[in-house]
């Protein structure tokens, strides 16, 4: 009988004269360990755990502002049941939403604890403060485009398909590429093979393998002919990344150099003479790149790392390099502005959400200083063969605090690094304990972003108090870089003596630990800070008036209309798509729901149905009931009724109808209010007024003064249900049955 097992290494036997070697140890690949829960996309949080309501929670209505959230209620209808969301409003008005028009509602996010104002239903003040947030996101929103709109005018270089190099190199990568990666792997080359300029930003939380992405970006811009300029925000940072590059790049034809304040005037006149002269293909720098007396022979691609460190100025003088130059920007924690900024497509965003396999969260806990606490844990860091990071930011007293280590921990191998010493002291301090030649470093802030010690996976930050969220996020990626259980502690005084919004910032990091938190927490960062005015020096505007989200909805509509306005012959392209209403009005008496017998969660209800009204195409729809029958099983005709009236939205949508009232067995939709729309003279409108004169005994049209003015509607009679609605309307829009069909 044969037994088939795995071994972990391979075995010499000199008796049968064989010698046995696994491929990892012929290729010096290291064997990954599976956690439990396997490596899955679902690891990836999702941006609706923090946007899930709550009974009491602020809703913002975009038509009647914030009330009060008051659950899911089942309301009578004309004698049929009817599901929809209660809203409180001023003087106990109360407002029920369809469930048809649940994209009109959403979560108030505006400064954490703050209440927001609440207007009686009907109010002009709402209508006051909308129209306020929309002037002024329109400045904004126009200063935004005209900057895109000259990115997307100019022709950038077109570099050639992947060589045989560039398989090499990403050959040669000593671990598997999560799926995010490749993703954004390839998004990242095929912005670069057209020939518009690249705008990206690749947002992938600590340790989640962006350099390794940027590598490879840079050497396909190399491979081309091209330089590449690598901005980083600190000193340690540009050695750290010179080692990985160079490392990474050791066997391909590629110079690297770094260019930072430890550098003597000898060396800098040397690199700046190769860039000028082309013999210096990638160069890492910090902020002196940006220098006027840096001067690139042939600069095809610029890499920002870490965005958000940079001051005004050093991203003004960016923005001159990168008139025709591809920029490729990383970041851990974007902050709230680039977030909206990418969030609102005026930058292209790419998320790495998935961690490297077998990566353990990183273990946080909130202390006191106490000596006998940080004791044991570093005892029992250097007696698992790690290494132990203190971050105190006081140069003044930093000494004090590396002797009082070494009293508690005398066996330990501790020194001290800070940015006042020398600039070759320093690198040299950084490369010994990145080789593990001692124990602890105590160190300032200097350590902060990037730099990847994989041995090291304690960290303990004094006063963490004092630190904005996305440092001590940053901070906190220092450890737990490797398979190892890694711990981080947060030292601060007695929680009473703490600023609210300092309370806030440490609970926020303490809570978000699992791997990839980055995103939710810029998220949260938005809720501490108030979301922040996207161009602006102010971070925090009127957005806490009508809340985040909303604020999105109004941004979203004021670049829609700069699109069709002022800035029509740049989105040309974009005009087929185009459907000449935006949104849709459903009214009706008949029961579309999801029946308690089949979902009996009220929130589970409630999440189900925002999704619905979210989803925008077929394949999304299929996918969608599709979930749904695996986890609720067959669908109930209630529920295939609701899902039917999403493809009617969609349908209503195509022939120009604002609201589609079914009632009392007819059908009556009304046209775009709007008389000038380009609508009226368009295909669809001539084809729909044509069916109705062939068809007078089926539709009608007819015009009717309402409180908006006049309007056209279109009348169906006889209409018993949905399927039948959806059919007249497919047949009007001139759908054939193949592709009603394919659509269901």
């Amino acid at each position: 009988k044969t037994l088939q097992l795995p071994i972990h290494a391979g075995f010499v036997s000199p008796e049968l004269k064989i010698a046995c070697y696994t491929d990892h140890q012929i290729f010096e690949r290291y064997h990954k360990f599976h956690l439990r829960n396997g490596y899955a996309k679902k690891q990836a949080i999702t941006l609706n755990e923090l946007n899930k309501l709550e009974m009491g929670d602020y809703v913002t209505h975009i038509d009647h502002g914030i009330g009060k959230f008051g659950g899911l209620q089942k309301i009578d209808v004309e004698g049929k049941q009817q599901e929809a969301i209660k809203l409180m409003y001023g003087d106990r008005d109360i407002l029920y939403v369809s469930i048809h028009s649940l994209h009109k509602i959403s979560k108030y996010n505006g400064k954490d604890g703050a209440v927001p104002k609440i207007y009686k239903l009907g109010s002009a003040a709402w209508k006051k403060v909308k129209q306020k947030a929309k002037s002024r996101v329109k400045k904004i929103a126009f200063d935004l485009i005209s900057v895109y709109a000259k990115r997307k005018m100019k022709e950038g270089f077109q570099y050639d398909p992947d060589s045989y190099l560039q398989h090499e190199l990403e050959a040669s990568f000593l671990y598997e590429d999560t799926p995010d990666q490749s993703k954004v792997t390839d998004e990242i080359k095929s912005d670069m093979e057209s020939p518009r300029p690249m705008d990206r930003l690749v947002c992938g939380d600590v340790g989640f393998g962006k350099t390794e992405v940027a590598i490879r970006a840079a050497f396909k811009a190399v491979d081309n002919g091209k330089q590449v300029a690598i901005l980083v925000p600190t000193t340690i940072l540009a050695f750290q990344h010179f080692r990985t590059f160079s490392e990474r790049l050791k066997d391909l034809p590629v110079s690297v150099d770094y260019l930072n304040r430890f550098r003597s005037a000898k060396e800098k006149r040397e690199i700046l003479s190769k860039l000028a002269a082309g013999q210096l293909e990638i160069v890492i720098g910090t902020h002196q790149l940006v220098n006027s007396q840096v001067q690139f022979k042939d600069l095809g691609l610029l890499i920002v790392d870490e965005e958000q460190k940079f001051g005004v100025s050093v991203k003004e003088k960016l923005k001159s390099i990168k008139e025709n130059v591809d920029v490729l920007t990383l970041t851990a924690t974007p902050i709230p502005r680039t977030l909206q900024f990418s969030l609102m497509a005026a930058r292209d965003l790419s998320v790495i959400n998935t961690p490297p396999p077998n990566r353990y969260p990183i273990e946080s806990r909130v202390i006191r200083f106490d000596q006998e606490l940080i004791r044991d844990a570093i005892h029992y860091e250097i007696s698992r063969g790690g290494q132990v990071f203190f971050i105190h930011n006081r140069i003044q007293n930093i000494k004090e605090v590396g002797g009082l280590l070494q009293r508690l921990v005398p066996d330990a191998r501790i020194r001290i690094g800070h940015g006042q010493m020398e600039g070759k002291k320093l690198e040299k301090l950084m490369v010994d304990f990145m080789n593990g030649e001692f124990d602890v470093l105590v160190s300032t802030t200097i350590v902060e972003s990037g730099l990847d010690v994989t041995n090291a996976n304690t960290i303990f930050i004094h006063n963490a108090n004092n630190f904005g969220l996305s440092d001590l996020h940053q901070m906190r990626g220092r450890v737990g870089r490797s398979n190892k259980k890694a711990f981080c502690f947060f030292i601060t005084p007695p929680f009473e003596s703490l600023s609210n919004e300092a309370r806030k910032r440490i609970t926020a990091v303490e809570q978000f630990t699992a791997l990839g938190s980055g995103f939710n927490i810029a998220m949260k960062d938005l809720e501490i800070r108030g979301a922040g005015d996207l161009l602006g020096g102010e971070q925090s505007g009127f957005i806490n008036e009508i809340g985040f989200e909303t604020y999105q909805k109004i941004l979203n509509e004021a670049i829609e209309e700069l699109k069709e306005n002022e800035f029509k012959d740049l989105y040309e392209a974009d005009e087929r798509k185009k459907e000449f209403s935006k949104e849709l009005q459903l009214d009706t008496d008949l029961e579309l729901l999801f029946p308690d017998t089949y979902i009996n969660n009220i929130s589970e209800r409630l999440h189900l149905y925002t999704q619905l009204n979210a989803v925008v195409n077929d394949e999304e729809l299929a996918k969608y009931v599709l979930e749904l029958k695996d986890r609720f099983g067959d669908l109930p005709p209630k529920a295939r009724d609701l899902v039917s009236s999403i493809r009617i939205k969609w349908v209503a949508r195509s022939l120009g109808l604002e609201k589609l009232v079914l009632k009392k067995e007819k059908m009556l939709g009304y046209f775009i209010a709007d008389q000038s729309s380009p609508f009226y003279q368009s295909d669809m409108f001539t084809r729909v007024i044509n069916y109705v004169q062939k068809h007078p005994d089926t539709c009608k049209i007819k015009e009717k003064e309402t409180r908006k003015g006049l309007r056209l509607i279109l009348r169906y009679d006889n209409i018993h249900s949905i399927d039948q609605a959806l059919k007249s309307l497919r047949t009007l829009a001139g759908m054939t049955e193949e592709q009603a069909i394919t659509s269901d």
